[in-house]
């Protein structure tokens, strides 16, 4: 059995990786053992970019040096790396030194590795605004916004320039969740603004669970990003995502090679395709063992996934 088309789409390089941060918390070494461990393994086409604060890109460097590609054709390593929020006066200085990094490692000999996106805070229309004014055109934004209140006023600033929004799905704290009505709004409002999104945080298992550490329900990535692509398809209401995202049973998932399902909307191969490559993006998370498990577990992933590569 292979890998359905449809759930190929949805998975591809859908996982960026952020083992610095908890609950994993890995020093840089580990972690970019890992990645690299990680990029080699047949299931390593369902991770995207690396995630690195701006503050320790010189740590990178030093823990990654003999990791690093080093051949002209070889791909680099792609890096998304937290900045400064919006607003505040120090991201120019962090730009100054994604600029300088990525002027270091243009050339094979210092090892191919280059900084595409940052993430930044944003909390205020007027910062975001200056925000994006200052940013070059070699890097794209995304932003996270506060969703605890209408986020549709923050989305409206990022619709029609190049960024995209970013939403915090978890973290060390109840607090940190938003609820499945807040994560709904958000999807229905980017969605109708045509504003790409990447998540953060407490999405390590493909369905909907109960943190053990911290007491909260944590959202699925399979609910979140299909139904994001099946929102995005049939311009649901917030209340209907709402019910796609709190779907717990398998069953309620189809995945096949033209089409998929989510509940009772259909998605086709190339409508979900154009989703993921337009809107649905990412999200982060700090371990990418939990994820394979999980979807093996579930029997999505086809035997060309499964031979794990120490």
């Amino acid at each position: 059995m292979s890998t359905p088309a449809t759930l190929s789409v949805l998975l591809d390089g859908l996982i960026d990786y952020a083992g610095l941060f908890p609950p994993a918390k890995l020093d840089m070494q580990p972690m970019v053992d890992t990645y690299r461990r990680v990029m080699l393994d047949p299931r390593g086409w369902m991770v995207g970019r690396i995630i690195v604060p701006v503050n320790r890109l010189g740590e990178f460097e030093q823990a990654a040096a003999s990791l690093l590609p080093d051949e002209e054709e070889a791909d680099p390593w792609c890096l998304s790396v937290l900045t400064a929020p919006c607003g505040d006066e120090t991201l120019g200085s962090d730009l100054d030194a994604i600029d300088a990094f990525n002027a270091r490692h243009a050339e094979a000999s210092a090892g191919k590795a280059i900084i595409d996106v940052i993430e930044l805070r944003g909390s205020d229309a007027a910062s975001i605004d200056r925000a994006l004014d200052l940013l070059p055109d070699a890097v794209f934004p995304f932003v996270e916004i506060p969703v605890e209140s209408d986020p549709r006023g923050l989305i409206a600033v990022l619709a029609g320039s190049e960024a995209a929004a970013k939403i915090r799905t978890g973290g060390v704290s109840p607090d940190l969740y938003p609820s499945p009505r807040e994560i709904a709004e958000f999807i229905a409002a980017t969605a109708a603004a045509g504003v790409p999104f990447k998540a953060t945080a407490g999405l390590h298992r493909p369905l909907p669970n109960d943190n053990p550490d911290v007491p909260a329900r944590q959202p699925g990535f399979l609910n979140v990003f299909l139904a994001a692509a099946v929102a995005l398809r049939h311009e649901l209401a917030a209340e209907d995502i709402e019910r796609l995202l709190e779907l717990t049973d398998i069953g309620g998932f189809k995945f096949g090679e033209t089409e998929a399902k989510l509940g009772s909307y259909e998605i086709t191969l190339e409508e979900l395709e154009e989703a993921r490559l337009s809107y649905a993006i990412s999200f982060g998370s700090c371990s990418i063992d939990e994820p394979w498990e999980d979807l093996q577990a579930l029997g999505l992933l086809g035997e060309e996934s499964r031979e794990h590569v120490s």
